[in-house]
């Protein structure tokens, strides 16, 4: 029986893992190592973070994408965005580097409760039992399709999280939903690749990200508008660096903030590419869709209820990803209804090392936004994460751990335990 088993390896399933193989726990990771990166995003993507804000975590602070950059003889600079790629790769570099185990390359089935633990089912191989759990699943399961296109045959729409290779495209009209990143670069990408995109967006106006401020500046500057892993400015410092005190707010206003702070918005660097070569509807709310042949026809309405009808090949909805535990069905049906939940119970209630309800089941990534805030949205969240996780699987294996949703800390007995000081703390 392992001490953990964490399920997904992108960068908070391999952050968690570093940082539970440094404290001497027996560990595994399942899953396909940096996945939705490798096989969810069109070729062409840049990364929209900054390379300094954009590290996975290990104990130390080592490894970092600046390290992964500079073995590769590439630039790892602020203010000049990375491809894609190149954080792909970089994930890759640190599963092996970072002294995680080995990433075991299963498909995860189902995770139920198994006497004082946990069995990991997979649709390869036996099962693995599992003292504790960590459920780092990415953003896949939660892919959101607005209502409309959910009659329309597969054929005729995709989730922009569907393309690795937009070529197959060109020379055919595509509507794309969405304001947000994804949506504006999939757009541009499509232009650029030869198809004839239009952007559709309930929105009355494209927001647009500023380029960044530079690192150094006077101080007067810097504390006007500090620099932070989401973005300048005193709002985005406190979702960055205070994921902790998000959660003591009342869970109306965590779900508020995880659903309202730093909405839809742009780069900088993609606004040329995109107003040159993409035509808008703006203010278009999206109401119908109906397949008539091999075409679907899209039923609009304007702020001014005005009708109007747009007839495409092919439509991508690049409208996010919406976090609900329903939609984790890997999870067991009776374990996922005993959950203590934040608010509607869309998302698991957790405790300040982010352990749910249920003893041993602890949650990263997307799911936790709720109950930590907006950085948990992005791979910047992964360094508050993966070390606090650990300390909760350690407090919780040595049967002193506090009590799931509690704020206490955790008191370990570190004679008995036999775990390394460092995260014990």
């Amino acid at each position: 029986m392992d001490d953990l088993v964490v399920v997904g390896a992108g960068p908070y399933g391999l952050s968690i893992a570093a940082h539970a193989a440094a404290a001497g726990l027996g560990v595994r990771v399942l899953g396909r190592p940096m996945a939705s990166w490798r096989d969810h995003m069109p070729q062409g993507m840049y990364l929209k973070s900054e390379p300094w804000s954009s590290n996975l975590s290990a104990p130390g602070g080592r490894h970092t994408l600046a390290d992964y950059c500079a073995t590769r003889g590439r630039a790892a600079e602020h203010g000049s965005p990375l491809p894609i790629g190149t954080f792909s790769e970089y994930g890759l570099w640190f599963a092996r580097h970072a002294g995680g185990p080995e990433v075991e390359e299963v498909t995860v089935t189902e995770v139920a409760p198994r006497g004082d633990g946990f069995v990991v089912r997979t649709a390869e191989g036996p099962p693995r039992l599992a003292r504790t759990v960590a459920l780092a699943v990415g953003v896949m399961p939660f892919v959101n399709f607005p209502p409309a296109l959910r009659d329309l045959p597969p054929g005729h729409y995709s989730h922009s999280s569907g393309h690795r290779d937009l070529s197959r495209f060109a020379g055919r009209e595509v509507a794309v939903l969405g304001a947000g990143q994804a949506a504006l670069e999939t757009a541009a990408l499509l232009a650029e690749a030869g198809a004839r995109p239009c952007l559709v967006a309930r929105r009355s106006r494209l927001n647009w990200n500023t380029a960044p401020q530079p690192l150094e500046r006077p101080l007067t500057r810097a504390l006007r508008d500090p620099h932070s892993g989401l973005g300048t400015g005193w709002r985005s410092w406190v979702w960055s660096e205070l994921p902790w005190a998000v959660r003591r707010l009342p869970a109306a206003t965590r779900e508020r903030i995880a659903a309202t702070a730093l909405g839809p918005a742009g780069a900088w660097w993609l606004r040329d590419r995109f107003e040159q070569r993409v035509p808008v509807l703006l203010g278009h709310h999206l109401h119908r869709a109906v397949a008539v042949g091999g075409r679907t026809r899209l039923g609009l309405t304007t702020a001014a209820g005005e009708s109007v009808v747009l007839d495409v090949a092919h439509v991508i909805a690049a409208t996010g990803f919406t976090p609900e535990l329903r939609r984790l069905e890997l999870l067991d049906a009776g374990l996922r209804a005993a959950l203590a939940t934040v608010g509607d119970g869309g998302t698991p209630e957790l405790g300040p090392r982010f352990e749910s309800s249920w003893p041993g089941l602890f949650f990263a990534g997307l799911l936790t936004a709720p109950s930590f805030g907006p950085s948990m949205r992005f791979v910047h969240g992964a360094g508050f994460t993966a070390g606090r996780l650990v300390k909760g699987v350690l407090g919780r294996l040595a049967g002193r751990g506090p009590l799931p949703g509690s704020s206490g800390g955790t008191r370990v007995d570190r004679a008995t335990a036999g775990y390394p000081k460092t995260y014990l703390r």
